[in-house]
């Protein structure tokens, strides 16, 4: 299976998993194992909103583009991504940048209370 990324900006995340011919999306499966060698499934013959073009077979092996979701500033890996050429099942390590670190509260100074 040889996965190809369209990158744009979404607040989503892209989780990825195979089993054979059935690629599974957050969670979602997608069974090509009805894709034929030589055939092309097109982009509307799919359900869901993550795959850019059509899903073919070339020799023995699907081809498909899917979007690669990113925040505001992509590192280059995610806003360049190579594609994958996925040959065991399991679980697909998808490009991503992790979240960024969240902000140390501010701590307000303690006051000493006056005395009267």
């Amino acid at each position: 299976m040889r996965i190809s990324f369209s990158p744009q900006r979404r607040d989503t995340t892209l989780e990825l998993s195979r089993a054979g011919d059935v690629l599974t999306i957050n969670g979602d499966p997608f069974d090509f194992s009805g894709v034929p060698e030589g055939a092309s499934l097109p982009q509307e013959a799919i359900a869901g909103n993550w795959f850019v073009g059509p899903v073919e077979r070339v020799a023995g092996q699907l081809r498909m583009t899917l979007v690669l979701p990113h925040g505001p500033n992509p590192s280059p890996a995610v806003a360049f991504p190579e594609a994958l050429n996925v040959t065991s099942d399991g679980a697909i390590d998808v490009p991503f940048d992790p979240p960024p670190p969240e902000p140390e509260p501010e701590i307000e100074p303690e006051t000493p209370e006056d005395d009267e």
